[in-house]
């Protein structure tokens, strides 16, 4: 689904301002990175004989994971190449404390705002193709369900040798000529999915607006979603939950975690799909019901925006000792740990160590010891700022490019219908907007709206409906 109407000009610099997104990197951090680049332990497992890819997008320089992927007679056995970001940056020193000032890379249509300087994490640290690279490399083996047996983690050098995106990875399977180190990728995949579902996992496929380059402006698409989307993301959440269980074995760890679902949500769902006319068996669990609803449906869209509220309250647990009371993640439907994305999420380079650790039967560093408590506060603080320059940027691309078609009509799809505490919610699918709506259109129908208002100062876009 793409549009051709754009807009020219978008200030998305004003995004960064507003919110202050660190820019240039101090003297002494940038020092740090350039002296960095050609350093790091000698002391790791040459493990450049692993035919390792990467799936990214295409234009991603930050190549965090490196995959190969290998079909046995009891089930497959994974090798998992994370970027090694503590071999390249010195504990406590002014890069360190750069990285825990800013907590993640920030995305933005015209570029990103970089955990690490682009040195690292587009270059030294990357892990581009046919470079030799210094690597976390998880080794994990799983039964024919797909079900972990056995993994661990250790530091080596590691080096991919091809570089594919999700659209060529998806072409390779649809022709049946994927690359030996991911063909058995579908597969995996789709037994990891089912597991999710085994485990009561909640998964929500709603359309992801992004805001893309289109010659001299910009456009509206819907995000592509690829199977190997899903696969390729199976491989990650695995590797996180087995991270999970190395840390919960040793007491030590930061764990990824989000409360049950509120039992009045879960009834409001149901409410939902009955008015939407939908069956749901009485022991059939959430995230199968979603999952098992027809893609792309004005049933769906609805069933999926209400399902959001059974995701509120993600956070993070760190602990050193006693493990704490909530450790499961209930949108995975298991304990989970971030370790697959250290370059550009700084909890990982955390997580990671631990691991490592716990795997080679080793203390955890004292560096990752003292600064455990800091980082539930620093992840929580940088995911906010994260999503709130997301909505920046989709608002002022919603406003510009709708700006001067007040009063024009637009067919919709009714996403949440008004309440009285709130306006309904609708989506556009031409531009793709989603936006609040005046009146009270019925939600889950088809139907037309007017544009009434898109200010572009006030990054807001309202409809009415007159039905």
């Amino acid at each position: 689904m793409t549009t051709r109407i754009f807009a020219r000009g978008i200030d998305f610099d004003a995004v960064r301002r507003e919110f202050a997104l660190p820019g240039t990197f101090p003297p002494a951090a940038w020092s740090e990175a350039l002296a960095a680049r050609d350093r790091f332990a000698a002391e790791r497992a040459d493990r450049t004989d692993i035919a390792l890819v990467t799936i990214d997008p295409p234009t991603s320089m930050d190549l965090d994971q490196a995959v190969h992927l290998e079909r046995t007679a009891t089930g497959f056995v994974l090798h998992y190449a994370i970027a090694d970001v503590a071999a390249v940056v010195e504990p406590g020193g002014a890069l360190d404390i750069e990285t825990r000032r800013r907590g993640q890379t920030f995305y933005l249509p015209d570029g990103s705002s970089p955990l690490h300087p682009r040195v690292l994490s587009e270059d030294a640290a990357s892990l581009l193709p046919g470079r030799v690279r210094p690597a976390a490399l998880w080794r994990i083996e799983v039964d024919e369900r797909a079900e972990p047996v056995s993994f661990g983690v250790t530091r080596a050098l590691v080096r991919s040798v091809a570089r594919f995106d999700y659209a060529g990875v998806q072409a390779d399977s649809d022709s049946g000529s994927l690359h030996p180190s991911i063909a058995a990728l579908p597969e995996f995949g789709k037994l990891r999915m089912a597991s999710a579902l085994d485990r009561g996992a909640i998964e929500l496929k709603l359309p992801e607006q992004e805001v893309v380059a289109d010659g001299s402006g910009w456009r509206l698409d819907v995000a592509p979603r690829t199977d190997v989307d899903d696969w390729n993301a199976e491989v990650s959440l695995l590797t996180g939950m087995c991270a999970a269980r190395l840390m919960q074995r040793a007491g030590i760890g930061l764990l990824r975690t989000l409360p049950p679902a509120p039992a009045d949500e879960v009834h409001a769902l149901r409410r939902t799909a009955r008015a939407l006319g939908l069956a749901w068996p009485d022991r059939l669990p959430v995230g199968a019901m979603l999952a098992a609803l027809e893609p792309n449906t004005p049933d769906t869209l609805v069933m999926m925006s209400e399902a959001t509220a059974l995701l509120r309250g993600a956070g993070y647990a760190a602990f050193d000792g006693t493990v704490p009371e909530l450790v499961a993640h209930s949108g995975i439907g298991a304990p989970y740990a971030h370790v697959t994305a250290p370059l550009r999420r700084l909890s990982d380079r955390f997580g990671t160590e631990i691991c490592l650790a716990v795997s080679a039967g080793t203390e955890v560093p004292q560096w990752v010891r003292d600064a455990l408590t800091t980082l539930p506060d620093i992840m929580r603080g940088s995911d906010s700022l994260a999503g709130k320059v997301d909505r920046a940027c989709l608002d002022v691309a919603e406003a510009s490019v709708l700006a001067g078609r007040e009063g024009e009509r637009f067919d919709a799809v009714v996403l949440r219908g008004a309440n009285g505490k709130r306006d309904a919610e609708v989506f556009v699918t031409d531009p793709v907007v989603i936006a609040k709506c005046a009146g009270s259109p019925p939600e889950g129908e088809r139907l037309s709206v007017r544009l009434t208002a898109a200010d572009v100062d006030a990054r807001t876009v309202r409809f009415a409906y007159d039905g």
